[in-house]
């Protein structure tokens, strides 16, 4: 299967709108799965939005309370129609999955209405800001059956990642014991709302960006559970941001053995050509993985790039436009047939609990400016 990705300059650049696109790859007809897209807070509404259409799922409805925010969505997604209220949408019996990117502490509050009315419910990263609302959502979860499926987008939207996670399959590099992973982004302040500069809202560098680091952890390694051993988070710059953590690393230990360092954080130069710089390294018994998932720094604007070393010696595979992004057809046929191949809901639940128990237990470093 190959993919074509064409992505406008500004999301070279900004982490927050930032969209990959791919060639369209339709596991369902038109109208067989419909789906509404509401709470446009955060620009991950596009991604979540052009996944799920690329799959062949139909976009239904969108809602935001800021009209502002729906017509740029409509601009984008004009099939969609403009719905009155949040009871509108989940009242519709057509609407089979609502995706969301509300304000990270409105999350999950938002799951539980969508669960309530018998809908399965797709939400950006972080899925949750306080360890009560993962766990109002697991007896949500249980009491409903419904599903609580969350975008962790720098494995799930990113083809270097979607390909790394294929060579571990096949064994290339035997069992992983180890990796490492980072995940800058560029702050772009002026463009960003009040909330992302608020803590109670967003919910802490680790909880936030960081959540994509420890998913990562647990599906290249295979744990089902871990251990936050150190954490700790900053505000090394941004003293006009008294709330912002503008660093965070943290490590952590795999219920089989398999550990994990990561840092996050909101240094990106503006002379990178893009928003962030993400590497992530896995190392295995019988070789190693290196992604460079946005840029292949000084050599190309473009991303993607797998490096592996093992038995067979060196390799680099660039792999844009080549691996796709399986999960979003994956999700579609789960919520219709009722099965787990997208991702599991422990997997996705136990993501969240650990970046909430880092962010929780870090060490919070005070710096002079």
């Amino acid at each position: 299967m190959t993919m074509d990705r064409q992505e406008p300059a500004f999301q070279a650049k900004d982490g927050m709108n930032y969209a990959p696109k791919g060639r369209p790859n339709a596991v369902v007809k038109p109208g067989e799965f419909s789906f509404a897209a509401v709470a446009l807070d955060h620009g991950h509404i596009y991604g979540m939005t052009g996944g799920l259409i690329e799959a062949g799922a139909t976009l239904k409805w969108v809602y935001d309370p800021d009209p502002a925010k729906v017509q740029a969505f409509v601009k984008q997604y004009p099939q969609a129609a403009q719905a009155d209220s949040l009871e509108q949408v989940l009242a519709d019996p057509e609407v089979r999955l609502v995706a969301a990117a509300a304000v990270p502490s409105e999350r999950g509050p938002l799951g539980l209405k969508v669960m309530d009315a018998g809908k399965d419910y797709f939400t950006d990263k972080t899925p949750f800001t306080r360890l009560e609302q993962l766990e109002a959502a697991r007896r949500k979860v249980r009491e409903t059956g419904r599903k609580y499926m969350v975008y962790y987008s720098e494995r799930l939207h990113v083809e270097s990642a979607v390909y790394a996670g294929q060579l571990v399959q096949q064994g290339a590099i035997g069992r992983v014991l180890q990796v490492t992973g980072f995940g800058p982004h560029r702050l772009s302040a002026g463009s960003r709302p009040e909330w992302f500069f608020q803590r109670e809202k967003y919910g802490g560098i680790l909880c936030d960006i960081g959540s994509h680091q420890i998913e990562q952890f647990l599906y290249y390694t295979g744990c089902r559970d871990a251990e936050v051993l150190h954490s700790k988070v900053a505000n090394y710059h941004h003293p006009e941001y008294p709330e912002l953590e503008d660093y965070g690393d943290a490590t952590l230990v795999g219920d089989n053995g398999a550990t994990q360092y990561f840092r996050v954080d909101w240094f990106t130069p503006d002379g990178l050509s893009t928003w962030g710089d993400g590497r992530t390294f896995i190392l295995g018994t019988e070789g190693y993985i290196e992604l460079r998932k946005y840029v292949d720094l000084a050599r190309g604007t473009d991303g993607d790039h797998v490096y592996l070393v093992n038995q067979d010696g060196e390799q680099h595979f660039a792999v844009r436009g080549q691996v796709g992004y399986p999960f979003f057809g994956e999700l579609i046929l789960d919520c219709l047939n009722r099965t787990e191949n997208a991702m599991t809901q422990e997997h996705a639940f136990k993501a969240a609990e650990l970046c909430l128990k880092a962010q929780q237990q870090a060490l919070r470093i005070t710096t002079s400016y």
